[in-house]
């Protein structure tokens, strides 16, 4: 009887353990397919397509480890500033900033009175935010986006630059087109070639390509100079970017940057200067973090509607990512 009653005890506990197996094997195929599910509409919303089932596998498992991160982090809710799953897969960064390489003539603009908050956008001296795609052009749309600014704070009308000209016909110095460039050589070129079309007129590929002759003739907006804003001096760059949006140079390689969503961000970055993007106001969060208002040049969809707001007033001298670094502006 006793012997009887231990192997009804035995049985059961390996049917209750069968039973438990199973049900942990259904939860994780579950779970497997809603992560495909959520692969197959992310492909579907960023055009993405494979070359073989081998090369989509191994991209979903990419996704699958982004969600994760992006979750888990937005979970532990100890940020001032949330991520979330964007159309990068992996790091959009291939360098392409080129290191500066000769002295920098400094200057900072004068400034009568410096407003503690400030929105360019609001002044109407902010194009839409654009997407750079797979060139590593960063820098024509940093130098694009400041000279739009000054261009329309100098009494012309706001209009969108091309980009694509600096890719094409910027190419006897640094400046490489889709494989980097610096935006101080992207203001020699604008200064020595007397402007830049519009983008209607010279519209951006996003591909190197043969400078177009005739339409880099015309020219829409010039400026006349420019000047480097003193490195490693926050309150030097606010000075500037009280009078007008500023190119700034930044680390963009970190994860949290790539996915970043919304909020403050705060994370923690390098120094290694590799993207180039427009610093266009700075102004104090609702949590008090103070912070810089940059347009980024990765579409609408990252960020908060394609700006990061990033924490200013740090304790590093370089600032966060090191957008104090190596900034400057053109001048009209």
């Amino acid at each position: 009887m006793v012997a009887k009653n231990h192997f009804y005890h035995i049985s059961l506990a390996m049917l209750l353990c069968t039973a438990f197996l199973a049900f942990q094997v259904t939860c994780c195929t579950l779970q497997d397919a809603s992560m495909y599910e959520r692969h197959e509409q992310w492909m579907t919303r960023h055009g993405k397509v494979y070359k073989d089932p081998r090369e989509r596998e191994k991209r979903f498992r990419i996704f699958n480890e982004n969600v994760n991160y992006v979750e888990a982090f937005n979970n532990a809710a100890n940020k001032p500033y949330k991520l979330g799953i964007n159309q990068f897969e992996t790091s959009p960064i291939r360098s392409s900033l080129r290191q500066e390489i000769d002295s920098r003539g400094i200057c900072v603009p004068q400034s009568l009175g410096q407003p503690l908050l400030m929105d360019w956008r609001q002044n109407g001296a902010v194009t839409p935010v654009k997407d750079q795609g797979q060139c590593g052009c960063c820098w024509a749309f940093s130098a694009v986006a400041a000279t739009e600014g000054i261009h329309a704070l100098s009494g012309g009308k706001l209009i969108s630059l091309s980009e694509q000209e600096l890719v094409d016909c910027d190419t006897k110095g640094v400046d490489q087109g889709c494989e980097g460039g610096l935006m101080d050589d992207a203001y020699k070129f604008i200064i020595q070639n007397h402007g830049l079309n519009t983008e209607a007129n010279y519209p951006y590929k996003g591909v190197d390509g043969k400078c177009n002759a005739n339409e880099a003739a015309n020219h829409a907006a010039t400026i006349t100079g420019y000047e480097d804003v003193p490195a490693n001096n926050e309150k030097a760059l606010q000075k500037a970017v009280a009078n007008q949006p500023v190119s700034v140079a930044i680390d963009a390689s970190s994860s949290d940057f790539q996915f970043y969503k919304s909020g403050a961000f705060t994370g923690s970055c390098g120094t290694e200067l590799d993207h180039g993007v427009t610093a266009v106001g700075y102004g104090v969060s609702d949590h008090g973090t103070k912070y810089w208002l940059v347009k980024n040049s990765w579409g609408t969809e990252w960020g908060e509607e394609g700006y990061i707001r990033m924490q200013r007033g740090v304790d590093s001298e370089e600032g966060v990512c090191g957008i104090a670094m190596q900034a400057s502006y053109p001048t009209a």
